[in-house]
């Protein structure tokens, strides 16, 4: 009798494992056809601002990042791009929960990850590594490359076992192009674009599946920054990866994304495809972004419009009521100061076919095309 019960126990045991391990290959598949990996809602991220040194009072907040949205399919990219200070560095930063939100929520395969701490959240940065910007003081100089791309496996042993570490790290040398024999030497033995290519292999030593990339190119070479983002796009098709790729370049942005999402002071103010925003912009922000990028045809120069803001970017403690752009726009009326403008496919284009150009989120009451100031489409 004891043995039957044993017996019933353990099926029990198999059937619930098996049951999991079901849901889990589902859930992987389901994802592998393009659902979102990570879904952010409504992301807030305050800095309070104090006064006092013994009794210290808050007196207002930095709203660095004030409400954003997005999805992040898998094999995707989404590029995020805005002036310095908009908030796009915070973004990251909440994403790899490096910093905790004030409000909203992270959710990584359905999962809110902001709330988790402890070995959940272990779990779940192995998942989403992140590369930093600066090559130089992202590296520690008293450490050599070996045991700077394979420090993760110190934190999460389980990936390789100490016997298998420095073969790993040299395969990983390999794959971002660098010799595996440079294992032994230090950082300052690198050119910068050698650095960042470290800091990659680093960030793919634990076999993530979201790597968020802070400006990894914008300290480097014209040059050396097409070799980096040629090196990312292949191995984002050799590793299955989904990139959150953060820069101030334009045209890079463009080369590697299949969505952008253009940020001003705490909140994306549009969002769609690369044709969509680089070529049908609706967003009069995004447009004058557009008309700065420089294009190397003078014929085809002299026949675009250049948009010059006037004024300064509004204190992200103190920013206007309604519409954040307002104080800078050629469209602003009475309607901005007073009224939000939601992140939604504007008005005037709900009646278009949805794979309409311009059938894609824009946060602007007055939304509308502008081709004078978008630079021609890439041949």
């Amino acid at each position: 009798m004891h043995a039957d019960h044993s017996g019933k126990k353990q099926a029990r045991e198999e059937g619930v494992i098996a049951r999991k391990l079901m849901a889990r290959a589902q859930a992987e598949n389901a994802y592998a056809e393009g659902e979102a990996i990570l879904e952010v809602r409504d992301l807030v991220k305050h800095f309070p601002l104090t006064q006092g040194i013994v009794l210290k009072r808050q007196v207002g907040a930095v709203k660095a990042v004030d409400g954003v949205s997005f999805d992040l399919h898998k094999g995707e990219t989404l590029g995020i791009v805005g002036e310095s200070g908009c908030g796009k560095s915070t973004v990251a930063k909440l994403v790899t929960h490096l910093e905790q939100p004030t409000a909203g929520t992270i959710r990584y395969k359905g999962e809110d990850i902001t709330r988790l701490s402890g070995r959940a959240l272990k779990a779940v940065r192995r998942n989403i590594q992140m590369v930093f910007q600066d090559p130089y003081t992202s590296l520690n100089p008293r450490m050599t490359v070996g045991d700077i791309i394979g420090e993760p496996f110190d934190i999460h042993p389980e990936v390789a076992p100490k016997g298998d570490r420095r073969r790993k790290v040299q395969e990983l040398l390999d794959v971002v192009g660098l010799n595996p024999e440079y294992i032994n030497r230090y950082p300052h033995q690198f050119s910068g674009g050698q650095r960042q290519r470290i800091g990659i292999a680093r960030g793919l030593a634990l076999r993530p599946e979201i790597i968020v990339a802070d400006e990894p190119v914008s300290a480097l070479d014209v040059s050396v920054q097409a070799q980096v983002v040629n090196l990312m796009a292949k191995l984002q098709d050799e590793f299955g990866l989904s990139y959150m790729f953060i820069a101030h370049d334009l045209s890079v942005v463009r080369h590697i994304s299949d969505r952008v999402g253009v940020m001003y002071l705490g909140k994306i103010v549009e969002i769609g495809t690369d044709t969509e925003i680089y070529e049908h912009a609706t967003h009069p922000y995004t447009q004058a972004l557009l008309s700065a990028v420089p294009v190397p045809d003078p014929e085809a120069e002299e026949g675009r419009e250049r948009i010059v803001l006037e004024g300064d970017v509004p204190s992200p403690a103190n920013p206007p009521s309604g519409c954040h752009f307002r104080t800078r726009c050629w469209k602003a009326q009475h309607r901005c100061v007073v009224e939000e403008p939601l992140l939604i496919v504007p008005e005037n284009f709900t009646d278009t076919a949805g794979d309409e150009p311009v059938h894609h989120p824009s946060a602007c009451h007055f939304a509308a095309e502008r081709a004078s100031v978008m630079p021609p489409a890439e041949g």
